[in-house]
């Protein structure tokens, strides 16, 4: 089968697109073939690698897949072949007391589909068919696929982790990737009013059509001291950064005292040098958090099959340009998610 695959560590000119094995199901998996995949930050993290990643190569990523069931292992019942399906990304491999008490992306176990394993961008993947969901059968396969990590992240992060309730104010740091775009959406259904720092005038304009309340243009604008003029140096009750080294800092100043920081990526590299003083000073919550349980994913994409949450899609392209399309997101010349069909 063809994948988007590399061999090595290190830039785009490690990514290769050709022949690599099929998969096989094991006795309780199933084979999807794919015909959707959307591309994701954590995709360059893994292609770039870090201490202590070790993977099977060559390697493939792609965490947000949809398809169609193509091999049913021995022990898989209540499914078929040709069902449409999407994924669950968050791979469970043990009962511990994480799983046990419904927190599967704690578990020092849980992998990411297309991070410790291979992924979607191929024409063939494996899983477990417990992370299998029926798709809708009037939802194209992009629109099914592009929303499903992103979602997830973006609910668990504000809902779950950030306890984010109806009637506060969230400041998204950032809109044109997957999970800020979609993070303003949660916040808007959550009942919040929704501040973004957007990049440059496009995505602010794309912001706003999101239901933004206010957008700034981080290019024109210092933004943090206009959240604070908007809010009356009060600040916001949570901010949404994942961009990480380069806005950490004006962050904590836009937060409210008692106000909660909710991170899940580093954009901009991840060690910072950070004024301790805000944390305790202001009582500061900084939270992490990463994807989410199965029954984070099962509300999500009920969510998105409803037309609550909406994929955000800046465009599709074969997966044999795979390549090119990793150039895009690693430069920010999107908005919203970049989807390959094989």
């Amino acid at each position: 089968m063809k994948a988007l695959y590399f061999n090595d560590h290190g830039e785009l000119d490690v990514i290769q697109y050709g022949d690599v094995p099929a998969p096989v199901p094991g006795p309780d998996e199933v084979v999807v073939r794919v015909r959707a995949c959307a591309l994701n930050h954590l995709d360059i993290w893994v292609r770039k690698g870090w201490p202590g990643l070790k993977l099977a190569m060559p390697h493939w990523c792609g965490a947000d897949v949809s398809g169609e069931i193509a091999e049913i292992g021995k022990n898989v019942s209540g499914w078929e072949i040709d069902r449409r399906v999407v994924i669950d990304p968050g791979i469970s491999h043990s009962n511990d007391e994480f799983t046990r008490r419904g927190e599967d992306s704690l578990s020092p176990d849980y992998h990411v589909l297309g991070e410790h394993m291979r992924g979607g961008a191929a024409q063939y993947v494996a899983v477990p068919a417990d992370n299998l969901a029926a798709m809708p059968d009037d939802l194209d396969f992009p629109a099914a696929a592009a929303p499903l990590l992103v979602a997830l992240t973006a609910w668990r992060m504000l809902i779950n982790r950030a306890g984010l309730r109806a009637g506060e104010t969230v400041l998204v740091v950032g809109s044109g990737g997957g999970v800020n775009s979609m993070a303003i959406q949660v916040a808007k259904l959550a009942g919040a009013v929704v501040y973004v720092a957007a990049g440059n005038r496009t995505k602010t304009d794309r912001a706003r059509e999101l239901g933004a309340d206010f957008v700034l243009d981080r290019s024109q604008v210092n933004w943090k001291r206009e959240i604070l003029r908007l809010t009356n140096r009060r600040g916001v009750d949570v901010v949404v950064d994942n961009v990480g080294q380069a806005t950490i800092n004006a962050s904590m100043a836009a937060v409210a005292r008692g106000g909660r920081i909710v991170i899940v990526g580093n954009t901009s590299g991840p060690m910072a040098e950070i004024d301790i003083r805000y944390i305790f000073g202001k009582q500061i919550s900084l939270i992490g958090s990463t994807m989410g349980s199965h029954q984070d994913f099962q509300e999500v994409i009920k969510l998105i099959w409803s037309g609550k949450l909406k994929p955000i899609i800046d465009r599709v392209m074969p997966l044999s340009r795979g390549k090119e399309a990793y150039g895009i997101m690693e430069r920010g010349e999107m908005f919203g998610k970049l989807v390959l069909t094989p």
